[in-house]
């Protein structure tokens, strides 16, 4: 039976409850289905049209910080503090099978675009390639020296990009050989995002973005204008934008093409956890920790909403794939469903 925990409902929103504050959320490639990974060791699934909980995934021990789809909706995938992958089907929640082999957090997880392999990023200071039809191991990437806190495959899925200390290192996915190792960051790096041609990499930490050439690892530009940690980095969906998310309580947005400056968000009173553009690149959102969402016209910069609600830091946000929902993850025990069509 279906179970509902809808706690608000107004014309702007839904508020859904959570038991323990919420890392991470996540669309169904359709926009039917949302996930949440939670510090209750948890993966929850609701309907994202009105919030209804379909079902709550348990078998991890520690909590979930990440969570994903593969391409066609039909596997998700989870990374927990208990140094495993789950993977499970979205159908039903069945547990399809526990992906075991690192030895510390598993801090980041990303499917191919073929959803045939699956990258997982840990504390363990690897990277784990597995085949996902049966949860294979296919090889550890090594040679980080501490924790690998993000992981993106290439568009085409033959390169993989992990972040971890002051470094980006390029993999060849088909075998896991080292291609480029990317230096020049100073301290952790914690958000790294393909272009949508896959020929730049952009790099977030202390103060800076980095943008990469992929082919040969060459720095092309460093972006500079923040003035404290940056948390998060994406391009636009045609990736001609980037844009960064800092702790100095900005956003920026950066011209992909020679890493101009375009403008400076400002609005939020505390640190920028997460940003994402809308699918057809024209909007972005903010989540903060004041507690705050905030939707920016692209184009200008112009602040077209602040959604409050929230009672803790917003951690975690993403557009459903039609743009005309958001949903948010806090540190409050909630997410939220924002109506913006």
């Amino acid at each position: 039976m279906k179970q509902q925990l809808v706690i608000e409902v107004n014309r702007t929103h839904v508020c859904i409850e959570h038991p323990a504050p919420v890392h991470s959320v996540a669309f169904s490639p359709d926009g039917q289905i949302l996930a949440s990974g939670s510090i209750d060791n948890t993966v929850r699934l609701w309907l994202a049209a009105d919030g209804t909980l379909l079902r709550t995934l348990v078998g991890h021990t520690d909590s979930v910080g990440s969570v994903v789809f593969s391409p066609d909706g039909q596997t998700l995938a989870s990374g927990s503090g208990d140094d495993t992958v789950r993977l499970w089907r979205a159908a039903d929640g069945a547990l399809l099978r526990a992906l075991e082999g690192h030895t510390n957090s598993v801090l980041s997880v990303a499917f191919s675009p073929d959803g045939q392999t699956l990258a997982s990023g840990s504390g363990d200071d690897t990277v784990r390639l597995w085949r996902v039809l049966d949860g294979a191991l296919l090889c550890i990437l090594e040679g980080h020296t501490d924790a690998v806190k993000s992981v993106a495959f290439s568009p085409d899925g033959q390169t993989l990009a992990s972040g971890s200390e002051e470094t980006v290192r390029l993999w060849r996915v088909s075998n896991g050989t080292l291609l480029s190792t990317l230096k020049g960051h100073t301290d952790w790096v914690r958000s790294v995002s393909f272009s949508s041609n896959g020929q730049t990499l952009a790099s977030g930490s202390e103060e800076t973005v980095r943008l990469w050439r992929v082919s040969n690892g060459t720095l092309l530009s460093t972006l500079k204008g923040h003035t404290d940690w940056v948390r998060s980095v994406s391009f636009s969906p045609d990736g001609q934008t980037l844009a960064s998310g800092s702790w100095d309580h900005t956003v920026r947005l950066w011209q992909a093409a020679d890493g101009a400056l375009l403008r400076t968000l400002e609005g939020h009173t505390d640190s920028v956890f997460s940003v994402a553009f809308s699918p057809d690149g024209q909007t972005l959102a903010s989540g903060s920790w004041d507690k705050t969402v905030r939707l920016w016209r692209v184009a200008d910069g112009t602040l077209l909403r602040t959604l409050e609600g929230h009672t803790g830091p917003v951690e975690s946000v993403d557009f459903s794939p039609d743009g005309r929902t958001l949903a948010s993850g806090s540190w409050d025990k909630t997410v939220r469903l924002w109506k913006l069509g």
